[in-house]
């Protein structure tokens, strides 16, 4: 299946020592890549449909200066669709004056939700096609950004929707928090001071992170499978859904209804 990567941070945060992990992981899976990344409200989105170790646009990318507080990334192996552009994520729409950007990782079967005209698929993946009935069922039951702590809890009865097809470990971003569900394989860590060094699993690469960063930064990284070989990943618990906020974990507890 494809390898999500993910990174939510208080401070604008480099990510191409994680981007280099992934791309090694383009030998199998070969079918696209992309990454996307908020610059302000602005977001900037590379894709190419060939693989992330052969492509000149993840040529390109690991020469560019990204910085930024939340970033999506993906490498594809195409389970539906054609191997395309437009078949290759993060995917992107515009939801109440805001970018949202999404990936997914899994294979969602039978999967052929109602979608009215304002949100319809532009490829032929499973994974746009759940991207953009999340999109609409949040737009119907909200008329406006709810925040962060609301939208939560209506993901929380969303996604199970989906997620009852098949595999469906996601990514999702809207440039001011990092939203990531996982019914399979999805890992995080998070890098606080005293910051160390960090070592990838699949190359030869090394960052000593205490030389970039300031005891005030916050960062979490996620990944389908641990990208380091020395630093304490956690494992999504199957069907968990987390909300993460400059570079932290947002809890997010239900309403409690009053005792009639």
């Amino acid at each position: 299946m494809c390898q999500l990567l993910g990174l939510n941070a208080n401070v604008p945060t480099d990510a191409m020592f994680s981007f280099c992990g992934l791309s090694e992981r383009a030998v199998e899976h070969r079918d696209g890549f992309g990454i996307a990344f908020f610059e302000g409200v602005g977001m900037r989105v590379f894709q190419d449909a060939a693989s992330a170790r052969e492509s000149k646009v993840a040529e390109f990318i690991r020469t560019y200066p990204i910085r930024s507080r939340n970033i999506v990334g993906h490498i594809r192996k195409a389970t539906q669709g054609q191997v395309e552009l437009a078949n290759t994520h993060p995917f992107t729409r515009e939801l109440w004056g805001r970018h949202w950007v999404f990936a997914h990782n899994g294979n969602l079967k039978d999967y052929a939700p109602h979608l009215h005209s304002h949100f319809q698929p532009v490829g032929s993946t499973d994974s746009e096609r759940a991207f953009c009935w999340l999109m609409q069922e949040m737009h119907k039951a909200h008329a406006r950004f709810p925040g962060i702590a609301e939208l939560t809890l209506t993901l929380r009865e969303l996604v199970p929707q989906i997620a009852a097809h098949g595999t469906f470990n996601l990514l999702l971003t809207n440039g001011d928090a990092l939203w990531a569900h996982a019914n399979t394989d999805l890992h995080y860590v998070e890098r606080r001071h005293p910051f160390g060094v960090a070592t990838l699993c699949d190359a030869d690469l090394r960052v000593d992170f205490s030389q970039v960063t300031t005891e005030n930064d916050r960062v979490v990284l996620l990944a389908t499978q641990p990208l380091t070989a020395n630093e304490q990943w956690t494992r999504f618990a199957s069907g968990e859904l987390l909300t993460f906020v400059d570079g932290s974990r947002y809890e997010v507890q239900a309403p409690a209804w009053p005792v009639l």
